[in-house]
């Protein structure tokens, strides 16, 4: 583990205006990768299926996308209402011990959304200024994803330390990079001894399981959850390209991929690289939300970096796309594991499908690569 930010002791006391004036942060070299995913973002599935304590504020906000927002006024019956994770005040034995003992620490258990490679994590104390924990520690297993907290808890059960305990800042970005080449499912977060944390953000590179795919035998060869990825891109000047490769429909007009306006005579571009090598026989290309702003043409192209090729070969020709809709095309194409999309001149797609299925080259791969994780 690498601490990235090294962000100590309380941050000053609210004192009116933008809450996020004053916030501690600093440039972390793993949040910004576009290949790296959330695997802890809850539209992937993620959950906070249990915790110890949740007095003040309740364990699931912490997996919320959005940042943690903070209301000055918004008190309740047991007092300060915030947005994140926190725990009453912890207490020793008696007026003679009324500190708590060193290994006294709070918890909760989180679902990964995909089993992943974890390569960094940020524990954000937004807003915690004076009641944030004063070190983190965290930990990393492997089980069936419908575990309970009770099988997640047994005796028995092998935690691998991520983060070891840890001293972090009050209302900052506390960013760790790991280097544990290891498929993990679920995290155990402690805060030493109590407090609160905003949001806990975990990067990494999704690890499907074979068996599951290989049982499928069609699926989205491009979906998170199924280890696709967004490589690169021209632009996400309002909203990012791993967006149009989540779960589900879109539900709004920024939960897709939409561009600045051009101003020349261009055209905006995702990468993409697919789950392993594959053979794709269907395409849905959405603009849900997307009306005024939708992309008004679409190409696709397929390249094999697995034969040592960097020729792009189209799947789908320029083809004029209607807003807010769902548009499905079959197509007969190469083997591939990168694909792109082209739109034109610029605007946006709300999600991008390729269904189809894995070669016997790219499936032995993908087995060989769990394998050793």
């Amino acid at each position: 583990m690498t601490q990235v930010t090294r962000f100590t002791g309380d941050a000053k006391p609210y004192g009116g205006g933008d809450p996020y004036a004053d916030y501690r942060s600093a440039e972390i070299p793993f949040a910004d990768l576009v290949d790296l995913v959330d695997l802890a973002d809850r539209r992937l599935g993620a959950g906070v299926v249990a915790a110890n304590d949740e007095f003040f504020a309740e364990r699931e906000n912490l997996l919320i996308p959005e940042p943690a927002h903070f209301d000055p006024e918004h008190f309740g019956h047991k007092g300060k209402i915030m947005d994140g994770w926190e725990t009453r005040r912890r207490r020793g034995t008696g007026a003679g011990t009324p500190h708590p003992a060193d290994e006294d620490h709070d918890w909760a258990l989180i679902r990964l959304g995909a089993p992943g490679v974890i390569r960094g994590i940020i524990v954000d104390t937004a807003h915690f200024r004076g009641n944030y924990p004063q070190a983190v520690s965290i930990e990393a297993t492997v089980a069936p994803l419908s575990a309970s907290p009770e099988e997640l808890l047994a005796d028995g059960v092998e935690w691998t330390e991520l983060v070891p305990r840890t001293a972090i800042g009050g209302h900052a970005a506390n960013a760790f990079e790991i280097a544990v080449e290891r498929r993990f499912t679920h995290l155990r977060l402690n805060q030493h001894p109590d407090g609160g944390i905003a949001r806990l953000r975990v990067y990494g590179d999704v690890a499907p399981d074979p068996e599951w795919l290989a049982a499928l035998g069609t699926f989205d060869l491009v979906a998170l959850e199924n280890g696709g990825a967004v490589e690169d891109a021209s632009d996400r000047f309002y909203s990012p390209p791993t967006n149009t490769i989540l779960p589900g429909r879109s539900r709004k007009m920024d939960d897709g991929w939409e561009t600045r306006r051009r101003r020349d005579k261009g055209n905006d571009w995702v990468r993409y690289r697919l789950t392993e090598q594959a053979e794709i026989r269907a395409v849905e290309i959405d603009t849900g939300y997307l009306k005024g702003n939708s992309a008004g043409w679409a190409a696709l192209y397929g390249q094999d970096q697995s034969a040592g090729s960097e020729e792009w070969f189209e799947i789908l020709p320029r083809t004029r796309l209607q807003p807010d809709t769902v548009h499905r095309f079959l197509v007969d194409a190469p083997a591939a594991t990168h694909v792109r999309i082209d739109i034109f001149p610029d605007g946006g797609i709300s999600r991008l499908r390729l269904h189809g299925s894995l070669t016997a080259v790219g499936a032995k791969r993908l087995a060989e690569r769990s394998a050793q994780l």
